[in-house]
């Protein structure tokens, strides 16, 4: 099994109105992928409530393998969620590791 982690900084020059906007949308249009890419058997994305932190989005996800995450993040459902907050991102990091 693979865990997939992302977080995502939003730019700083969007208002904090804006950015919870496009954070619920994204967490909505993400949360709802396992209906429609079989692959997914985890996820969930969290919005950062801390001010004091830096990044504002966390993707949390499992697969059965690394494969797996990559037919995940071609899938047009995932590219399309993807484009919500492409715009308004300025910073992404992941992780994937084997449990």
């Amino acid at each position: 099994m693979v865990k997939h982690i992302v977080i995502f900084k939003l730019k700083e020059e969007i208002s904090n109105s804006e950015k919870l906007i496009m954070m619920n949308k994204f967490k909505e249009a993400i949360e709802a992928l396992p209906a429609k890419i079989s692959v997914i058997r985890k996820i969930e994305v969290g919005l950062n409530m801390n001010p004091a932190e830096n990044w504002h989005i966390a993707l949390y996800s499992e697969f059965d393998s690394l494969d797996d995450v990559k037919v995940y993040s071609t899938h047009p459902e995932h590219v399309a969620a993807g484009k919500i907050i492409a715009d308004a991102k300025e910073n992404r990091a992941c992780v994937d590791y084997e449990f």
